[in-house]
């Protein structure tokens, strides 16, 4: 999936005091570099010569950026995605992501999790699966009408470790919270901060409308609360023996509704032909997945090919078969999310939808997810009320296939834009919504009052990883969809030297080594949790390991991995043997199992200063002079109707200015609204509109079981949907 995600204003927000440690290293550091205010020209001053100004063609200048910024990831993948042994393939991959770090365009930031809580839902009775939308199907969450103890909660989550895969745990959970004198309720309600921008979840890659547009729909397979992958649409499936064919047979009698539970159509296997027909010509993120995967797909949109030539096939009304160009041992865990997703061709056909060159989401008469009144249904709900940024109603789809079954009758969310600190607190309290963060104020008034004692807990991190962006090739000075918003005040000639500036390696990098991301975290989550959900790397480290025994190169030394080895420790060799001084794997963590999560790997004052260093002499070679009276000045957008989220911006402002002795200034540009802020980056489509110099609002969470599913972001020639956050493609 294109799960493009925004670290979104959640219920959760803590602050605590900015605590940044100035241990600058002096500038006459013996580093073995020039060091800032040094002569580093004999004679006459370089004058600076953009590199790329006499490119005029955007698409051109992109490619030219990549190559420089992110070749030496781009070689090292092409290889790993070459190789036809699963193991080698994430050996080489972790090769691969190596470099994409020492690139250090993005900074890795933190999970989702990992944070204080109190909620009414029995744990792991939402999916906890790590890729995919399946977390975002609500329908099987057993919920009570008061919140879980502490110690009923633990006990819960020891019983599933146990019976995790037997099928047996939603019953017994019931029984158990029966017999702790729980009554269990058929609604449940939750906060969110983000309405969805289209009700087409083929035609989005944001986290803001799946996780919505998933209640609505049902795929093939999905994962249960126990993490195991069972038939939804589909009955059953079968693979050819070349691994290239998959044949799925559809359950009989599936329905389509409208959003009134009105019947339109029957679920039949074309709907998942029209789908992936809609998806591609929606072209809006999704498409990348399948390229490579189904056959034809990518000769498809390049317009190659018609769509019958398409490797997806509806054989009769309940066969639907898929043809790969390729085996592709990860391909199930892709069905669960919404590049797989069925349409209804007849629904969307009435709603003025056409394919192929006839698609045209502008025309007068489309109107196909334009609101939850202009989709079909198959899945456990319809939305009865959609009203913006106040409430999300999903009612129970009397149609689907398995109503009899679903826990939850009646889904409701209800906007928090986060400017109230307690209000998620006081809503849980008073059964508004049923569960919550706790940021700095609520968990000193749950504190307080008992309620953390008896109820809280640490919640699970996820495969989310939020980063900050760097962007080089900045053009936009104002918010793309309102000028008047997001206004830079930096001058052309800042502008250019700043976009120099983030082109140099050493310079991202003494940026990433400079920011207390321990500091910076807890002013979102606390003091006591600042390092639980930090991350240190793109794909967590533990995503995937070996199945077998490989043997791959670590710069021209063959080096064995036994089976078992996870995916962080190749990726730290490599970046262990490449000398760059960034942790991403600490092997003793987790009790010995190892992990990249938890502490912070990056943030060193000392090795900041010394690429710094580096980075000066370097730009000064080329006429770009920085010193403290001459500083390159970095824009970092943030929202200011948050206290939380302005505390965390004076955070990352005071490390990055204290670090470098005023040679680096970050200049913390106003956001009024958290829509503001958004439209700095997160709700661009292209990188030249992004307006910012560094950005701390996205991420990526997996689509699906192989860590591709984060590397190809990074792919050229609009194939990778995170590139734009550098500004480029």
């Amino acid at each position: 999936m294109k799960k493009f995600l925004a670290l979104l204003l959640a219920a959760g927000m803590i602050f605590s005091a900015v605590a940044c440690v100035d241990n600058t290293v002096s500038d006459d550091t013996d580093t073995g570099v020039a060091q800032t205010g040094d002569d580093t020209t004999a004679g006459e001053a370089v004058e600076y010569v953009d590199p790329y100004a006499d490119i005029e063609d955007y698409d051109e200048l992109s490619a030219a950026i990549y190559e420089d910024v992110l070749g030496d990831f781009a070689t090292a993948y092409e290889a790993a995605k070459a190789a036809t042994n699963v193991s080698e393939r994430y050996a080489l991959m972790a090769i691969a992501e190596a470099k994409l770090m020492e690139d250090a365009l993005m900074l890795p930031l933190s999970s989702n999790g990992g944070l204080y809580a109190i909620s009414r839902v029995a744990p792991y009775t939402i999916t906890s699966v790590l890729w995919g939308n399946d977390s975002y199907r609500f329908h099987d969450a057993i919920v009570a009408t008061e919140p879980l103890t502490t110690g009923d909660r633990d006990e819960m989550k020891a019983k599933w470790a146990e019976l995790k895969g037997t099928g047996g745990y939603e019953a017994w959970a019931e029984q158990f919270l029966a017999d702790k004198g729980y009554t269990i309720k058929d609604t449940y309600s939750i906060g969110y901060a983000s309405d969805p921008q289209t009700w087409d979840v083929l035609a989005t890659s944001r986290a803001a409308d799946s996780e919505a547009i998933i209640n609505t729909y049902d795929g093939l397979y999905e994962y249960d609360m126990e993490n195991v992958l069972k038939p939804a649409l589909a009955e059953s499936y079968t693979v050819s023996e070349d691994g290239l064919t998959y044949t799925f047979t559809l359950k009989s009698g599936l329905k389509w509704v409208d959003s009134q539970g009105r019947e339109v159509a029957d679920v039949k296997a074309d709907d998942f032909v029209a789908g992936m027909q809609h998806m591609m010509d929606a072209a809006g993120g999704l498409e990348y997945l399948v390229q490579g995967i189904i056959v034809n797909a990518t000769e498809y949109l390049g317009g190659e090919v018609d769509f019958s030539e398409v490797g997806v096939k509806a054989i009769d009304d309940t066969t639907l078969v898929y043809t790969l160009e390729q085996p592709t041992s990860y391909f199930m865990t892709m069905l669960g999310y919404g590049v797989f997703a069925p349409m209804s061709r007849e629904y969307y056909t009435s709603q003025g939808g056409q394919f192929g060159a006839d698609f045209d989401s502008s025309a007068e008469s489309y109107t196909y997810g334009k609101t939850p009144d202009n989709i079909a249904y198959c899945g456990p709900y319809v939305v009865t009320n959609a009203t913006a940024e106040n409430t999300i109603v999903f009612a129970a789809n009397e149609a689907y296939w398995d109503a009899e079954n679903i826990n939850v009758k009646t889904l409701t969310w209800l906007f928090n834009d986060g400017s109230e600190a307690t209000k998620a607190y006081t809503d849980m309290l008073a059964g508004v919504i049923d569960g919550c963060n706790l940021n700095a104020a609520s968990l000193e008034i749950a504190r307080g009052d008992g309620n953390f004692d008896k109820y809280g807990y640490t919640s699970l991190t996820d495969a989310t990883s939020f980063m900050a962006f760097y962007n080089v090739n900045r053009s936009q000075m104002t918010n793309v969809n309102d000028p008047a918003k997001g206004v830079s005040a930096k001058t052309e000639d800042d502008v250019v030297r700043s976009n120099a500036a983030l082109r140099n390696v050493h310079f991202r990098r003494a940026l990433s080594f400079a920011l207390d991301r321990g500091a910076y975290n807890a002013q979102t989550v606390g003091e006591d949790l600042k390092l639980t959900s930090l991350r240190n790397c793109y794909t967590p480290g533990t995503f995937v390991s070996l199945e077998e025994e490989v043997t791959v190169s670590i710069n021209g030394t063959d080096k064995t991995y036994p089976a078992g080895t996870y995916y962080g420790q190749i990726m730290q060799d490599q970046i262990d043997a490449d000398g760059v001084k960034m942790i991403v794997w600490d092997p003793t963590a987790d009790g010995g199992i190892g992990s990249s999560d938890g502490f912070d790997g990056w943030y060193n004052v000392e090795n900041a200063v010394a690429e710094m260093a580096l980075a000066i002499e370097e730009l000064a070679a080329i006429g770009i002079e920085i010193t403290a009276e001459n500083p390159i000045y970095i824009d970092l957008p943030y929202y200011s109707g948050s206290e939380v989220y302005g505390n965390r911006a004076q955070a990352y402002k005071q490390c990055i200015d204290s670090a470098f002795e005023g040679k680096v200034i970050m200049n913390l540009v106003t956001c009024e609204t958290a829509q503001d802020w958004y439209y700095a980056g997160y709700y661009t489509d292209f990188g030249s509109e992004a307006n910012y110099d560094i950005y701390d609002v996205s991420g990526w969470g997996p689509d699906y079981g192989d860590p591709a599913t984060y590397l190809d972001t990074f792919l050229a020639d609009y194939a990778g949907y995170m590139v734009k956050c550098i500004g480029i493609y």
